[in-house]
């Protein structure tokens, strides 16, 4: 589960209990051990305020350093609802609309099927609903820069029509961090640094790997291999960045989630309209339970995405 999701399923956890962290500390602690997990870190925000902000395990195996609240970690795909975010700011001062044309903000801006550039719109952009597979091999481990492989996804086949089912997807995630740029005359990374983690007070967090080199309290990256969980290298997505290149901490990421539950208010400072926040919360494509989202969440009766946000019902017990 994305750390964003969970700390909002953890928020929500809190309302929902009497004593809701009786017992939390051994319930991370088994799951760490069960999943072989080296170390997390977790926030609980309840009524717009933090209750828990606490680490769990180390920060890198064979290395006694723990991990605390302040220990920076690869947010991942979480960094998505950021950009959509950035995006409905941009909508709120009416420089953008959700359903223009994607090529409106990036004229050059081409996919394989002449229709589906001419129709695909920004909020086909955030939802993960192009018809493209996930083409990701255009960006990993190339050296080429943002608008080279926006150039290069034109000839990037379709797999599905447009809008017909959910099909995860980087690059159209990078083609909205470019709409952001050329609309605001700012890069991404500068947008969301100066429109987001600068008025939350996210101080410690950053959109490249490069932003990590002056910290010393950094979660080193981990992977299975052949059955075994190994330190792996840091890998540098600077040029995909608007899907995924955040790194912070918990306690950042806690100002991130009481914006959300706010409703895009923030300690009496109005950042995204509710409307805006609404719209990204509001489901846009459908989900089909089937893996790997069926095995993910089997409790799941229905599963959607909005615009950077999944969301599912599961049954209550």
């Amino acid at each position: 589960m994305p750390l964003l999701l969970f700390l909002l399923v953890i928020s929500t956890f809190a309302r929902a209990q009497e004593a809701p962290l009786g017992g939390f500390d051994d319930y991370v602690n088994k799951a760490l051990r069960d999943w072989e997990v080296p170390g997390v870190a977790i926030a609980v925000v309840k009524d717009d305020r933090i209750v828990l902000a606490k680490g769990y395990g180390v920060r890198k195996l064979g290395d006694p350093a723990l991990a605390n609240e302040r220990t920076l970690f690869a947010i991942g795909s979480s960094s998505k609802a950021f950009t959509a975010a950035s995006v409905a700011m941009l909508a709120d001062e009416g420089k953008l609309k959700w359903d223009d044309a994607a090529t409106k903000h990036l004229p050059g801006f081409e996919v394989y099927d002449p229709y589906v550039t001419r129709e695909l719109s920004v909020r086909d952009l955030l939802s993960h609903r192009s018809g493209l597979e996930r083409g990701d091999l255009l960006w990993y481990g190339t050296e080429y820069d943002r608008d080279e492989i926006l150039r290069r996804a034109r000839y990037l086949k379709p797999t599905w029509s447009l809008r017909s089912t959910f099909g995860y997807q980087n690059l159209m995630y990078l083609a909205a961090g470019q709409v952001i740029a050329r609309v605001s005359g700012k890069s991404w990374d500068e947008f969301v640094r100066q429109r987001i983690f600068t008025p939350l007070g996210m101080t410690a967090s950053g959109t490249s790997i490069r932003d990590l080199k002056e910290a010393d309290n950094v979660a080193t990256p981990h992977g299975e291999i052949e059955d075994k969980v190994e330190v792996i290298p840091w890998r540098n997505i600077d040029n995909i960045a608007p899907a995924g290149s955040i790194n912070s901490n918990v306690v950042d990421m806690a100002q991130w989630v009481r914006l959300q539950l706010g409703q895009g208010a923030y300690q009496n400072q109005r950042l995204i309209s509710s409307g805006a926040v609404k719209e990204m919360h509001t489901s846009q494509t459908v989900m089909r339970a089937e893996p790997p989202y069926s095995l993910w969440y089997p409790e799941a009766h229905f599963l959607n995405y909005g615009l950077g946000w999944m969301a599912f019902s599961c049954s209550s017990t």
